[in-house]
């Protein structure tokens, strides 16, 4: 019994490599999605009671949910790339590595969905009682959307690991 479980750890090998870089790529896209999803759905309600009193901003009050979006594609690219990755990795810093990235894509395109969603929301209220606000709106949208890029970029860096 003692003579196969040593055989079988001699053909397996140390596995965490892969689990550590499966768990950076789930992170990636799971994170990532929860953001945008948190996004969408918070700048939706807010487009949604301000169609109430004004249908003719709706289109223009839609920039929030397309960057809320924006975070789920992110997520994707970085969990393709890390998938990719992950199975030809050789060592534990690899597979750290890889979900060092998931982790920082994901949780930095969660934050921005949190952010987005808020300013979102509150922005397209505040657009249709006051049109001065949009541009206000807009760069503040554009910050943070920045959080996520920031995470993205670090996230490619990461996976570059060797």
């Amino acid at each position: 019994m003692v003579l196969m479980v040593s055989t079988l750890q001699e053909v397996t090998g140390d596995d965490s490599r892969f689990f550590f870089g499966y768990i950076g790529v789930a992170s990636a896209l799971i994170f990532a999605n929860l953001g945008s999803s948190y996004g969408t759905t918070k700048s939706g309600v807010g487009i949604c009671s301000m169609g109430v009193l004004k249908p003719d901003l709706i289109m223009k009050s839609v920039i929030p949910v397309v960057m809320a979006g924006i975070l789920g594609i992110y997520g994707m690219i970085v969990a393709v790339i890390l998938q990719g990755k992950v199975s030809g990795s050789n060592s534990s810093k690899q597979g750290y590595a890889y979900l060092a990235a998931g982790l920082c894509c994901g949780l930095s395109s969660l934050s921005a969905g949190l952010a987005i969603g808020i300013v979102g929301d509150a922005g397209v209220r505040a657009n249709a009682q006051q049109d001065r606000i949009f541009v206000g709106m807009i760069l503040i949208l554009i910050f943070a959307e920045a959080l996520a890029l920031y995470g993205l970029i670090v996230s490619l860096i990461l996976s570059q690991t060797s």
